[in-house]
C-alpha cells in the first residue's frame, strides 16, 4: 500500500498499461481534469469550477442524480458498492455521504485525476475511501462481496466486455446490480467506429498521441448489449435520463446536416441471479 492505495496490479500488467496510463494522464491534464483547489473536487459532479469541461459534467450530474433516485434508492438499504473506474473518486465520495460503503478501483493513482485525489474527500468523511489500483478483469475481491458495481463513464475502456462483466458478476452478491452509466451508445456499429477514428485523429493532432496503446472497445450498441446478455445469461434494464431538449435534438440535427450520428448515454442495469 502506498498513500492509502492498495496496488493490486501485478508488475507484468503494470508494464502492459504503462503507455496507456502515461498517455491518458497527459491528455487528461491538458483537458483540465484536475485542480489545485479542493473546492473543485468537492463540487463535482454539479459544478466544474475550472470551467473547462462544463458540458460533460452537466451530463455526469444528471446521470448521477438519476442513478441514485431510480436505480440505487429502490434497494432500500445502504450496501457495499464497487466504483469501478473511479477516477478521482468523486462518485465514491458522494455515495459515502449518502451512507453507502464504496470501494474505488482505477488504473490511475495520481493526485489530480486518479485515486490519489481522494485525499480531498477523506477529510470530509468519517473513514477514508478504500482504494485499489487494479484492472477490471482481475479484481482483488472475494466472490459475492458487493451489492452493486458501477461503471461510471468507464465501461468503454474495457478491451473485452464479456471478460470485464463476467468478473464483475463474480464479485456481486446474489441479486446484486451491475450498472453501466455514461458509456457512449450508437444505433449502428458504423457510427461508433467513425467516432473512434475521429477521436484518435483529434487526439493525435492535439496531444501528439492517439491514445490507443490499449484497444478499448469505446462504445456500446444494442447488438453488443444483446450479445453480452446472451453469453452471461443476464437481462438488461435500460434507463434513459433526460439531459435536456438540446441534447435530445442532437440526433435529428446531425441527420439534417448529414453528419455522423452523435453518441447517446443511457444507464444499463443487470441483476445477478439470486
Amino acid at each position: 500500500m502506498r498513500n492509502g492505495i492498495v496496488h493490486a496490479l501485478p508488475p507484468a500488467r503494470a508494464a502492459y498499461y504503462a503507455r496507456f496510463i502515461a498517455d491518458y494522464e497527459h491528455i487528461r491534464a491538458e483537458e483540465g481534469r484536475g485542480s489545485q483547489s479542493e473546492e473543485f473536487y468537492l463540487s463535482l459532479p454539479y459544478k466544474d469550477s475550472s470551467g473547462r469541461n462544463n458540458s460533460q459534467w452537466k451530463i455526469r450530474s444528471k446521470s448521477y442524480d438519476y442513478l441514485i433516485r431510480r436505480v440505487l434508492k429502490p434497494l432500500h438499504h445502504r450496501g457495499s458498492i464497487l466504483d469501478l473506474g473511479a477516477g478521482n473518486c468523486w462518485m465514491s465520495f458522494r455515495l459515502a455521504l449518502l451512507g453507502y460503503s464504496p470501494i474505488a478501483v482505477d488504473l490511475l493513482t495520481n493526485e489530480d485525476d486518479g485515486l490519489g485525489a481522494a485525499a480531498h474527500f477523506d477529510k470530509h468523511l468519517p473513514n477514508p475511501i478504500p482504494r485499489f489500483q487494479a484492472e477490471a478483469t482481475h479484481l482483488p475481491f472475494q466472490a459475492g462481496q458487493f451489492d452493486a458495481i458501477i461503471f461510471n463513464a468507464s465501461f468503454h475502456y474495457s478491451e473485452d466486455y464479456e471478460a470485464t462483466l463476467r468478473e464483475s458478476l463474480r464479485c456481486l452478491k446474489p441479486g446484486g446490480l451491475a450498472i453501466i452509466s455514461d458509456t457512449p451508445w450508437y444505433s449502428r456499429e458504423e457510427s461508433g467506429s467513425l467516432m473512434v477514428a475521429e477521436r484518435h485523429a483529434a487526439f493525435r493532432q492535439r496531444f501528439g498521441t492517439a491514445s490507443n496503446s490499449v484497444t478499448s472497445l469505446e462504445f456500446l450498441t444494442d447488438e453488443r448489449l444483446q450479445t453480452l446478455a446472451k453469453k452471461l445469461s443476464i437481462q438488461w434494464t435500460v434507463h434513459s435520463p433526460w439531459y435536456g431538449l438540446k441534447w435530445a435534438m442532437r440526433p435529428w440535427i446531425s441527420k439534417l446536416r448529414h453528419r455522423r450520428e452523435p453518441s447517446r448515454f443511457r444507464i444499463y442495469v443487470a441483476r445477478k441471479d439470486a
